[in-house]
């Protein structure tokens, strides 16, 4: 079934309010989110293919901010360690109703468990695999250190955390230029700028970016022994940190 198109900041009538995953982005989500990440796809596909290796008998796979499931599903077609179940947590609940649905028609055999639940309430016990794909960019900053904290707390030794994240940079040259290749990489995908421009507002103080080496010294501060950068298009990438 296709997504419907994403035009929800086509209309230049109105004040725009600030992004929210509700009711209206959950039904052109899939949409937006290929148009609109350099390289979604491809993060997704390796994320499967991250769990397969990972994924331990009897342990948790955890996808924290799952959306529709795409992680969750690709994780769910490459996880082949026995009793190994996956619990997908989102706090929007026009997510987690569509990501049941997406569920319901998948026939692979690894049990999941989908919670509606601000990802900072839940536990975290004996995790091999931990996603965060595009999700710790919408949590506060001054909450950033704690989750990750009890994240690692809740991993396996071996485990594997998969970060995905907007980046920003410091270097002032790099920043406009990483931000004037992902509109274009937006125009390419049929976004006029007036969309562009509307949804960077909206997403102002709600998605806030951090640097590289922001993001990597924290997960070395809360104990992961490595963590770098395996995947990278213009200002979004992804980041495996190892326990």
């Amino acid at each position: 079934m296709t997504s419907p198109k994403d035009s929800i900041y086509a209309n230049p009538v109105g004040e725009v309010g600030a992004f929210k995953f509700d009711e209206t982005v959950a039904d052109v989500f899939p949409d937006m989110i290929q148009r609109s990440v350099p390289g979604y796809h491809a993060i997704i596909s390796a994320i499967g293919l991250l769990a397969g290796r990972f994924a331990r008998e009897q342990s948790v796979c955890y996808d924290l901010g799952c959306s529709l499931g795409a992680a969750t599903l690709s994780m769910r077609h490459q996880i082949e360690a026995e009793n190994c179940r996956i619990i997908a947590v989102d706090n929007s609940q026009a997510m987690v109703t569509r990501c049941l649905q997406a569920l319901q028609t998948d026939r692979a055999k690894v049990a999941v468990d989908v919670v509606c639940a601000d990802i900072r309430e839940i536990e975290i016990n004996n995790a091999s695999v931990v996603v965060l794909n595009f999700t710790l960019q919408f949590i506060p900053l001054e909450y950033r250190l704690s989750l990750l904290q009890k994240i690692y707390r809740g991993m396996l030794p071996g485990g594997i955390l998969i970060l995905s994240e907007k980046l920003k940079f410091d270097d002032d040259r790099q920043q406009e230029l990483q931000i004037q290749m992902h509109h274009a990489f937006k125009k390419a995908q049929g976004y006029s700028d007036l969309e562009i421009s509307r949804k960077r507002t909206a997403l102002e103080n709600v998605l806030i970016p951090e640097t590289f080496v922001q993001h990597q010294s924290r997960l070395l501060q809360v104990g992961f022994g490595s963590a770098e950068v395996w995947f990278q298009y213009f200002n979004f990438a992804s980041i495996i940190a190892l326990k």
